[in-house]
């Protein structure tokens, strides 16, 4: 093996003797099986465990810093810059890595399930699990579209290739770079496989708004009317299981544009968070995890190889990974038109937000802005417990560029296409986190069929004196009392006190957007 990193040709790595291109899903779970990379699960899926790293590794994410690309960033803790030169240490390091392996595995799809925007990637795996795993994520071509597909885009994702920090430039063994210049995300040092789809998000982040399309981390659906719905939130708020109605029709889970076309989906699969996952309460999900599918740290029975669900002991990300057309009912192609309704999601951990809440045009672009939710354990590296975050335009960790671009695109939409915005608290009631229990499902389900079907466009409202939101005060399917959080709680100073805390936490959080008109600012809590 090469360890110092001689020029390699990218090429003359695809195309040697060790390449597997293309496998089917069953001559993937073969390989997988007979590498003992991973076991197979009583539904047919494989299960695969990820080591230490159970989540992903955002301090270890870099863009590379070139002249092309450079005034466009918004540099940061979030797109930390790295240099050429690193870069390409580090790539012929990997490649030659890579050459010197028994077997690598080699796909080729596409990002954007609309002809006009899509991306043509590849993706270079040391593991047949993870080139199974992007075979089920990304959008599988046809065999005519194999014919001639010219990949714009490489991943090349090698785990057991530790960087050496005091020799490679890097903070830790783990790497993910991108090099918008090369075309190129390289991967290193974690199992995974996470990385490799929000990589590629992050490329159509920068790229698409080039195109005037608005890249989005939501998940999205249509009804039987051809509405559209858009979910947005963060990891662990609920985009994957309230988008997944059998009533609607799933477009995708989790990355979309928005084109003046309509929407369409980033992806061709979808990345389930499993935990406590049941038949009774998300059936689709549990349904799509058959052959095929790929199971990320779930705790199997030794014996029978029945998933337990519940059994957090790896990590609380415990993740399903399967084709979008594992679930019947789907979009063919995933694309649809312009939302009616968009749904903010939060996962707020001090008990204090309403379930449901009716937006102005200010007060959406305030909330789309702040992205608050609280941090759900195990989606990040060293997060055990639910912690209050903002995540600008509710993607901070993917967003190359700075967040009034997309803010920007987002408002001008709501404008032109009059949609109706909600937020949605799906974290706790009651009681802040340890006192509180999380949102009934069930409210929530209801709620969102509610804001979907029209049912609260014309309802009585009352408006919180701390948030400014407008809440219902009636809610098909909801107790009332459920509807106002300080009606459910027990010591209503103790709420009011918790909810001054959070307004202030908003405050302080928009105090960094400089930029921003009075109105939208002046949307948020009204206690300053």
């Amino acid at each position: 093996m090469n360890t110092v990193g001689n020029p390699i040709d990218l090429k003359d790595v695809i195309n040697g003797a060790n390449v597997h291109h293309n496998l089917s899903v069953p001559q993937l779970v073969e390989k997988t099986l007979a590498r003992k990379e991973a076991i197979l699960s009583s539904t047919g899926a494989i299960r695969a465990t990820t080591g230490k790293y159970t989540g992903r590794s955002p301090k270890d994410k870099y863009i590379v810093e070139e002249p092309s690309t450079k005034d466009k960033i918004d540099w940061g803790s979030v797109n930390q810059p790295i240099s050429a030169e690193v870069f390409n240490s580090l790539y012929n390091k990997v490649l030659n890595y890579l050459a010197s392996k028994d077997e690598i595995f080699r796909f080729q799809g596409f990002a954007g399930a609309d002809p006009k925007y899509r991306l043509p990637i590849q993706v270079i795996n040391e593991y047949a699990w993870h080139n199974l795993f992007v075979h089920q994520l990304f959008i599988r071509p046809t065999a005519e579209e194999l014919k001639t597909h010219e990949p714009e885009f490489t991943v090349i994702c090698a785990p057991n290739f530790k960087a050496d920090p005091a020799v490679d430039g890097t903070k830790s063994e783990t790497f993910i770079i991108i090099s918008f210049e090369r075309k190129t995300v390289l991967i290193g040092g974690t199992e995974y496989a996470g990385e490799m789809k929000k990589s590629i998000f992050s490329v159509m982040n920068y790229l698409l708004p080039e195109k005037n399309v608005l890249p989005m981390h939501c998940s999205a659906n249509i009804g039987q009317e051809g509405d559209v719905a858009l979910f947005f939130g963060l990891s662990g708020t609920g985009k994957t299981t309230l988008s997944a109605d059998p009533n609607r029709r799933l477009i995708g889970d989790d990355e979309h544009g928005w084109s003046n076309n309509g929407v369409f989906n980033i992806e061709g699969g979808c990345y389930a968070k499993c935990i406590n996952l049941s038949r009774e309460k998300e059936p689709q999900i549990w349904d799509a995890i058959r052959f095929g599918s790929v199971l990320e740290n779930v705790i199997l029975d030794e014996n029978s190889r029945v998933a337990d669900y519940d059994d957090a002991s790896l990590t609380e990300n415990t993740r399903a990974a399967y084709p979008i057309d594992a679930i019947d009912n789907i979009v063919t192609p995933s694309i649809g038109g312009h939302p009616n309704t968009i749904i903010f999601l939060t996962a707020d951990a001090s008990g204090v937000l309403p379930p449901v809440s009716l937006l102005t045009k200010e007060q959406a672009m305030y909330h789309f802005i702040s992205g608050y939710t609280s941090k759900v354990a195990g989606t990040e590296r060293g997060i055990t417990e639910p912690q209050p975050a903002f995540s600008t335009c509710f993607g901070s960790p993917f967003l190359p560029r700075p967040a009034s671009v997309y803010a920007e695109m987002l408002g001008e939409k709501i404008d032109q296409y009059n949609a109706r915005v909600f937020l949605v608290n799906t974290g706790w009631t009651g009681g802040e986190y340890g006192v509180g229990q999380r949102m009934k499902l069930s409210y929530t389900r209801a709620m969102v069929r509610a804001a979907l079907e029209g049912d609260l466009d014309n309802v009585e409202t009352v408006t919180d004196p701390i948030f400014g939101l407008r809440i219902p005060l009636h809610c098909p399917g909801v107790p009332d009392e459920v509807l106002q959080p300080k009606k459910t709680w027990a010591d209503p100073e103790a709420y009011e006190r918790k909810a001054l805390e959070l307004a202030r936490a908003f405050n302080e959080n928009f105090k960094q957007f400089k930029d921003v008109s009075d109105e939208i600012r002046n949307a948020g809590p009204l206690v300053k």
